[in-house]
């Protein structure tokens, strides 16, 4: 499990911006956010639904909305990116994420509203989802996405990710990054001191 308690994750929340310069607030889901991201899931195309959840479903199943809510179990984590839209805090893209001590890796998934794709905003959670990687202690990080799914192999190329099969499912392709920053070198202000401080709890090897 990581070092980080559930109040220590509220503290961490990131200000991005897309491509065009707007603001855009990263942070941990809550369960305020309940209706919210159901709502957000709805409204995407039933193509971009598809080509997120690998399936035909219109909201969040019971059981896949409980774990978007637990933040922190089993080193699971959802995110939501947040924007001012018509005078309203709203959902505009979210990633999950799960950090696998035992290989060192941190496996991921994310979605954009469709009205706010090509904004950058992918490109951006991306680069964030990196440094959250590297404050965890990831080698490596990687995701799933189905071959059809042009705009995330894009993503995925574009950001510097290396392409295998899927060891269980011929539709879909994996793609695959090393992680070498040092916790001091993290871009993000607020993962980098996170990292900063869990390498100092870490026992040094002469205790």
């Amino acid at each position: 499990m990581t070092t980080f308690s559930l109040e220590d994750l509220r503290q961490h929340a990131d200000v991005l911006r897309t491509r065009h310069g707007e603001r855009l607030n990263v942070r941990f889901i809550e369960p305020r956010d309940t209706d919210e991201i159901q709502h957000y899931v709805r409204s995407l195309s039933s193509r971009s639904r598809y080509n997120r959840f690998f399936g035909a479903i219109s909201e969040l199943p019971k059981g896949l909305l409980h774990d978007f809510l637990e933040v922190g179990e089993r080193d699971r984590f959802s995110i939501v990116a947040t924007m001012m839209v018509d005078g309203f805090d709203t959902i505009v893209a979210e990633a999950r994420y799960a950090f696998h001590a035992e290989t060192a890796a941190l496996e991921f998934g994310l979605s954009v509203d469709d009205r706010w794709q090509g904004h950058g905003i992918a490109t951006a959670l991306m680069k964030n989802l990196e440094c959250r990687a590297a404050a965890l202690g990831a080698e490596r990080m990687f995701g799933d996405t189905l071959r059809s799914n042009e705009a995330m192999v894009s993503l995925a190329r574009k950001s510097g990710f290396a392409f295998v099969n899927h060891p269980d499912d011929w539709k879909l392709v994996r793609f695959d990054k090393e992680i070498s920053v040092e916790p001091k070198d993290i871009p993000c202000a607020s993962w980098r001191l996170a990292a900063v401080s869990r390498q100092a709890e870490r026992p040094s090897a002469s205790a």
